[in-house]
């Protein structure tokens, strides 16, 4: 299960569909496993798996200031979210400008998990605050920037500009054995009309000069790497994620950029269990024609299916249009609320903890009729 925002863990709706069953067949060998689709509450289902544990770090914050920031860590595996060291909410309102904000903190959280051993990393990246290309990022870990004159070109969104050399004499050694699974859920470009800057900066507060002036850095960045790495990676779907962060992890790292839930389902490892499943229990708070675009749900269908495993799917609430998810491979899906309430009162956990735990009941009285 994905989580319920406002409501339930991922972990704690898992275990509430789980009870649900268990009242009616008390032999049903169930495993809960966390889920999420790359975004905010990636790091917290990861470390909720056995074997996982939570390590804070202080870093630099997307204006510079430090902020606290966490990870999850599992023997050489590491997951880490982006916008922990680097996200929108990070920022006051007021202050929002994608010139003035930077991803060198992910870079260090990075550098604090080879710290430790990490080679393997999952990395969630959406939520950005930030337009600069994985410049801070990369500085972070060792790569060098300068100017035309040879000066240290710097590390905000509004230094891009001025990148005219790129050296990787100092990078960390270890980042040669790393390998770098990047979870990302939007296919736009680096830059143009449909990239980055265009798409998404105006959210993080840029102007439509300040639109233009980002659009023409990151091209001009894209332009020296290929130069110095023989390779463009700038349209490569998925590039311009979290202002271009996606492309400092292809073009720079060899990250793989992939569907978020796909990453994390790798990452808690669903596929052994699904073989021996079944059924395959989803859901999230809403079920709506959206969640058949990539989210936890419609990426659980996709795996069940792969090993010939229903799936069933519980929301707090069924938008008419959920009917897509039916052609994405869930079986049947089903609203949760037993009658007319407010929006708060189905979202206090134990209503929604409740809500779940009957529901799920009840579809495996039906489903035990078959048999």
């Amino acid at each position: 299960m994905d989580s319920f925002k406002g409501s339930l863990s991922s972990i704690e709706a898992g275990q509430a569909v789980r009870e649900g069953i268990l009242s009616f067949d008390k032999s049903a060998e169930i495993a809960v496993f966390p889920a999420a689709d790359g975004g905010e509450g990636t790091v917290d289902a990861i470390v909720s798996v056995p074997g996982w544990e939570t390590v804070e770090a202080a870093v630099t914050g997307p204006l510079g200031e430090p902020v606290a920031a966490r990870y999850g860590v599992s023997g050489t595996r590491a997951v880490i979210e982006m916008a922990s060291a680097a996200g929108l909410p990070l920022v006051p309102e007021a202050l929002r400008n994608p010139l003035n904000t930077t991803t060198f903190g992910v870079g260090e959280l990075i550098a604090d998990a080879v710290g430790r051993g990490c080679r393997e990393f999952t990395v969630g990246i959406g939520g950005s605050a930030t337009n600069d290309g994985g410049l801070g990022m990369l500085s972070a870990l060792g790569f060098e920037f300068s100017d035309t004159s040879g000066s240290p070109a710097g590390i905000f969104g509004r230094d891009v500009c001025r990148i005219s050399r790129i050296n990787t004499e100092n990078i960390l050694p270890e980042l040669k054995n790393c390998r770098f699974t990047v979870a990302c859920d939007v296919k736009n470009p680096l830059c143009g009309s449909d990239g980055a800057s265009a798409v998404y900066g105006p959210q993080k507060g840029a102007s439509p000069e300040t639109v233009l002036l980002l659009d023409r850095a990151l091209e001009s960045f894209a332009q020296a790497a290929a130069k110095a790495f023989g390779r463009d990676m700038s349209r490569l779907p998925g590039s311009g994620a979290a202002g271009g962060l996606g492309w400092a992890f292809s073009a720079f790292l060899s990250g793989e950029l992939v569907s978020g839930i796909d990453a994390v389902l790798d990452a808690v490892g669903i596929d052994a269990a699904l073989k021996d499943a079944d059924f395959a229990v989803t859901g999230e708070g809403r079920l709506d024609a959206q969640t058949a675009m990539g989210k936890t749900p419609a990426g659980v269908a996709a795996r069940a299916a792969a090993h010939g495993v229903p799936v069933i799917a519980l929301g707090g609430c069924v938008s008419p249009d959920a009917s897509a998810l039916n052609e994405k491979g869930i079986c049947a899906f089903f609203p949760i609320i037993p009658s007319p309430c407010t929006a708060e009162k189905a979202m206090e956990p134990q209503n929604a903890k409740e809500n779940l735990r009957r529901t799920a009941e009840q579809v495996f009285r039906l489903a035990a009729l078959k048999k």
